[in-house]
């Protein structure tokens, strides 16, 4: 399946949305399902580092592994879920626009079925995805700008 993809421009420096849309800590701030998040240990996010996020799906509130994938500031990011019957794999880019004045977010969003996940992935994961990913990227947009 082709991965889903969402893009909004931000009034805001690259390296400063870079550091805001990649920080697991602020996830909760603009993702909808997302109750709290952070990178495992004291140093900086580097390939291999995890991320850990705790996710409401229906009224539990779930752990998730990712691990870092990919990651160069102040461009791209990448990650992908370790755990669980579902498992994510995202890519953020942030593109510079008006010589570093605003920028450009897209997210791409694939799933993958382990277990149980399998069947759940089609049917309803990935459409609840598509409707959450503009409003989440609006939110991204609000608090960033400072509009929220």
């Amino acid at each position: 399946m082709a991965p889903l993809v969402s893009t909004i421009d931000v009034a805001r420096p690259q390296d400063e949305v870079f550091s805001y849309v990649t920080d697991p800590a602020r996830f909760a701030e603009w993702q909808e399902n997302i109750v709290s998040g952070h990178i495992e240990g004291d140093r900086p996010p580097a390939v291999g580092s995890k991320r850990m996020t705790t996710r409401r799906i229906g009224f539990a509130k779930r752990p998730v592994t990712s691990e870092i994938t990919a990651i160069s500031p102040p461009r791209s990011w990448s990650v992908h879920g370790i755990d669980g019957p579902i498992r994510a794999a995202v890519k953020v880019t942030v593109a510079p626009l008006d010589e570093s004045a605003r920028s450009r977010v897209t997210i791409e969003l694939e799933f993958e079925g382990h277990g149980i996940g399998k069947p759940l992935v089609p049917l309803a994961v990935r459409r609840g995805a598509q409707k959450e990913m503009p409003r989440n990227l609006q939110r991204l947009k609000d608090r960033i700008e400072g509009d929220a």
